[in-house]
């Protein structure tokens, strides 16, 4: 088995993506900030003392994806060209989906799925005066397209 962040040593690599092509690329990602009832409850009534907890976590959600190569050292400097990121409160707590896009020579798969990170850490540290319990679950790609393998969605999503 070879590692593409390995070079012959075996010491970490950033993979040179120079000779690649540009192209059109999208990733998904979802995860799930599980909530007690009364942080549910409390966020369907808008009564959240700090605010309003899906706009900041929205906003947080973006900014990361634009910053993922900060924070993950062999991630590639890509544009980020589009990001979409989407949140609901349901029964469970809140579930976050973040699309991002961008036409360049690498895909977008860890951009989404720290958007959907820094969400939902942004929707604890809004509500963990009401619940410290509150945790975030399931983060995961559930859709990718473009790119040299093509389009892949996760089996076992519904949406």
């Amino acid at each position: 088995m070879t590692f593409t962040h390995l070079d012959d040593a075996g010491h970490a690599r950033m993979v040179d993506v120079t000779a690649k092509e540009p192209t059109v690329r999208s990733a998904t990602a979802r995860g799930l900030v599980r909530c007690s009832p009364a942080v549910v409850a409390t966020l369907r009534d808008g009564a959240v003392p700090k605010g309003d907890v899906l706009a900041v976590a929205r906003i947080a959600g973006i900014q990361a994806a634009k910053r993922t190569p900060e924070l993950l050292p062999l991630a590639h400097v890509i544009g980020v060209h589009g990001v979409v990121v989407d949140l609901a409160i349901t029964d469970a707590g809140v579930e976050i989906e973040a699309t991002v896009r961008t036409a360049d020579r690498t895909g977008v798969e860890m951009e989404a799925l720290t958007a959907v990170s820094v969400a939902g850490l942004a929707v604890v540290d809004m509500v963990k005066g009401l619940d410290k319990a509150t945790a975030i679950d399931a983060v995961r790609i559930v859709a990718k397209s473009g790119g040299r393998s093509g389009d892949w969605l996760r089996p076992d999503e519904a949406r």
